[in-house]
């Protein structure tokens, strides 16, 4: 539903190029097309017990792309109190025919063309639905594209996909999302002798309620993410150039969130005041009423902690969360 995209692959002069979409989930309605740069458009419903493909521990290559996302996004889930999402191969089967299309077309969209070569499905419910999942009203997506000009290893490229995605303001909630299942997907082509990925993540069933919600992430100790994005599609609120790290706050499904203040301090004592969205602010409408989102709008500093502090409402009742998280190199 909606991409993030920096200078494309012909600019030679530039090291990394990524490209977000994201349709169907994070940051987005819960089951059509997901938000996070996206909206994952959903009724509700959760997919019952016993759903097939569900698998109780990671299928992956070991060494690959997929894994390393895997890994990363548990890590950052159990870090900050989301339960781990659990992959399910019917999705992985989805997501991997999508990197597939995006890989043939040289695109990254959250959608398929009919008239394009390896046309599954045209939404992450569609090509869910393709390959057998059940329920596909609770099912999103996000996508992405990776380039750089240096040799990396697949760890190294999974954690920079994850990394884009959690540097986007509509894309930071795949972190947060209440869904419960999950397929990776990456296919690379050779671009000027390096690896050119594209690589997606289909989600879906929702999940049951979270403890002490609203959650965020970051949330305390988090370390490594990236301290700022350049652009984003459509572009968030009161920014003119790349923005800082978003935060995402996000109960439980059927709750309400609506943000009041937020701030950043960093280790001088430089107060950042944030921009605060909830789905009733939101200007682009794909925030989902479960879910904020608080970012600074100019960049932070490389390796730098910060402290953070954030004010709101939850279905009408006042919350506050403080913690600390620090930037990546």
């Amino acid at each position: 539903m909606t991409k993030l995209k920096t200078i494309g692959l012909s600019a030679l002069s530039v090291t990394v190029a990524i490209a977000l979409a994201a349709c169907g989930g994070g940051g987005g309605d819960a089951g059509s097309a997901p938000a996070a740069g996206g909206g994952s458009g959903s009724s509700g419903g959760a997919t019952p017990p016993g759903t097939p493909g569900n698998v109780t521990s990671a299928q992956y290559a070991p060494g690959s792309v997929e894994l390393a996302m895997f890994n990363q996004l548990a890590a950052y889930r159990n870090q900050c109190g989301f339960p781990a999402f659990q992959e399910n191969t019917i999705l992985d089967q989805a997501a991997a025919a999508h990197a597939q299309y995006m890989s043939a077309n040289s695109v990254i969209s959250d959608t398929e063309d009919a008239s394009k070569s390896g046309f599954v499905g045209a939404t992450y419910a569609d090509r869910a639905s393709h390959f057998g999942f059940p329920n596909p009203i609770d099912v999103g997506g996000v996508s992405n594209g990776y380039y750089t000009n240096a040799a990396l290893t697949n760890d190294q490229y999974g954690n920079a996909l994850l990394a884009s995605w959690l540097a986007g303001v509509y894309h930071v909630a795949l972190a947060t999302l209440p869904y419960k299942v999950l397929g990776i997907g990456a296919q690379s082509t050779t671009f000027s002798g390096y690896p050119n990925w594209a690589a997606g993540i289909t989600f879906g069933q929702l999940s049951a309620a979270l403890p002490n919600a609203p959650l965020t992430f970051p949330c305390e100790g988090v370390t490594g993410v990236r301290y700022q994005q350049s652009v984003e599609n459509p572009i968030p609120p009161n920014t003119s150039g790349a923005w800082g790290t978003p935060v995402s706050i996000v109960g439980n499904a059927s709750d309400t969130v609506l943000m009041t203040s937020g701030t950043m301090t960093d280790t001088s004592g430089h107060v950042i005041a944030l921009q605060v969205l909830d789905s009733s602010t939101d200007p682009n409408k794909l925030l989902k009423k479960f879910e904020g989102v608080a970012f600074p709008t100019t960049p932070l500093s490389p390796n730098t902690k910060y402290s953070v502090s954030l004010t709101g409402t939850i279905n009408g009742t006042s919350f506050s969360r403080n913690f600390t998280f620090t930037t990546s190199a």
